[in-house]
């Protein structure tokens, strides 16, 4: 369904084209901007605690980077590519530049327009991000900005509109209520293709890379939750009943990942791991995503707990495998979201805002998740490779294995994340290295697996 005028309906929770500002509305959107924003920083440190202490900094700079570069790009060219009026696949160039992006109220919300635009460049913010995690520790800083810089608008503005822009995937009737397919399953899908092309870090398959500050894992995963609630919530664009139950929900969901991912690791390995924890809550906040404002709080918890299967176990194969999905981006992002965005398919209901699943008779919308997911991640997986392969053309994408090895933080940035006491960076491949008791066996979850295994 496109509504009248040059912006088409992105998440099916607005009837009518608002005609003017409603101050409760605009102050949750502004509230919910900021909370999705702040999502990328915690992204950083949740990233940033899993990598050695050598990379600390450069991994945090990926987070950080693409609040600049995407934040400019998505203001100039993407927003208008994913949400102007365009055809089934590209939106249009209405509002390159912000042109027609003013104080007025827009097609989805008693708000003004640029508002919308924000929120929106937020999502296209961490979901630009959120690759990094497939690629720190080699990949070179420049090469980098400019493939987030081009993947914003060649491949995730496409995919936006395909979903949220009044697209093919809009108009088969899918449901992705604030970007199961649009963030995790697209971002998950690029990470492994980038992981691919990039290349396995310096040493990988011959030694473990365990997470060099676990209290980092743990504060990026809570501000994580609590940047959630906007990403979701915020998603109802209005402050109505719609945006509660995506509230709940995203409380309810990753709660239920988390008892099943910390009872998953005790059957495992005897103890509930803090990095399976912070993990587990990632999990759950990805496979809720497409379906927070559509299903029941009891479906949202369902929907939790069976989540944690597919990515925990997904997480154990890549950690016996050749791919060096460094922080694990496609086993929590792309399988969570799939998951996520499948089982929409199945619990939503429209008595909860969405369509009937099959649960409930309609088979129909589980088969146009499953094809718009193939779409999706089908176009993702071409274009980040010709993306990464033109950049490639020009210029190295990664370090030198003599640098790699020294860490990205001083070759990169000329800085160091730890300049003295425990955590001190040494820089020098010839410095002794200070000895550290490591387990037997590393908890599941981003940048873990055992020692037998690598």
């Amino acid at each position: 369904m496109i509504l009248s005028g040059t912006l088409s309906l992105p998440f099916g929770a607005i009837a009518l084209q608002a005609t003017e500002i409603v101050g409760a509305d605009t102050a949750w959107v502004l509230m919910s901007t900021a909370l999705v924003l702040l999502m990328t920083p915690a992204l950083g440190f949740f990233y940033g605690g899993l990598v050695r202490s050598k990379n600390i900094l450069n991994t945090l700079m990926m987070s950080f980077a693409s609040m600049g570069v995407v934040g400019v790009v998505w203001a100039l060219f993407g927003y208008s590519l994913a949400f102007s009026t365009g055809n089934d696949w590209i939106g249009g160039t209405d509002f390159f530049f912000l042109n027609g992006v003013g104080l007025e109220p827009g097609a989805v919300g008693a708000f003004p327009h640029l508002l919308f635009m924000a929120f929106q460049g937020t999502f296209a913010i961490i979901t630009a991000a959120l690759i990094s995690g497939a690629i720190v520790e080699r990949m070179r800083f420049g090469p980098y900005l400019a493939f987030i810089a081009l993947w914003i608008v060649a491949v995730y503005a496409p995919i936006c509109h395909w979903v949220w822009g009044g697209g093919w995937i809009f108009q088969l009737g899918a449901l992705d209520f604030a970007g199961g397919t649009v963030v995790h399953i697209n971002a998950g899908i690029a990470a492994v293709v980038a992981s691919i092309v990039v290349g396995a870090r310096k040493d990988y398959g011959r030694q473990a890379f365990l997470p060099h500050n676990v209290t980092y894992v743990l504060l990026g995963a809570g501000l994580l939750w609590f940047g959630w609630f906007g990403f979701n919530g915020g998603s109802a664009v209005a402050a109505n009943a719609t945006a509660a139950l995506a509230f709940v929900n995203t409380m309810l969901a990753p709660a239920a990942t988390l008892v099943v991912w910390m009872l998953l690791d005790t059957f495992r390995g005897g103890k509930a791991t803090a990095v399976g924890a912070a993990t587990a809550i990632v999990v759950g906040l990805v496979a809720i995503t497409p379906a927070a404002g559509f299903i029941s709080p009891l479906n949202a918890l369902v929907l939790g707990a069976i989540a944690a299967f597919p990515s925990y176990f997904a997480i154990l194969y890549r950690s016996r495998s050749r791919l060096d999905d460094s922080l694990d981006v496609f086993a929590a992002h792309g399988t969570g979201g799939l998951a996520g965005a499948l089982l929409t398919g199945v619990l939503a209901q429209a008595a909860w805002g969405g369509f009937d699943g099959a649960l409930y008779g309609n088979v129909a919308l589980l088969g146009a998740q499953a094809f718009g997911i193939l779409g999706a991640a089908a176009y993702s997986a071409v274009a980040t490779y010709l993306i990464l392969k033109l950049i490639s053309l020009v210029t190295p994408l990664r370090k030198s294995p003599r640098e790699e090895g020294m860490g990205l933080d001083v070759i990169a940035h000329g800085e160091e994340g730890y300049a003295r006491g425990e955590g001190a960076l040494l820089v020098h491949p010839d410095a002794p290295k200070r000895p550290a008791a490591r387990p037997a066996t590393v908890p599941v979850g981003r940048m873990t697996a055992t020692k037998e295994t690598v």
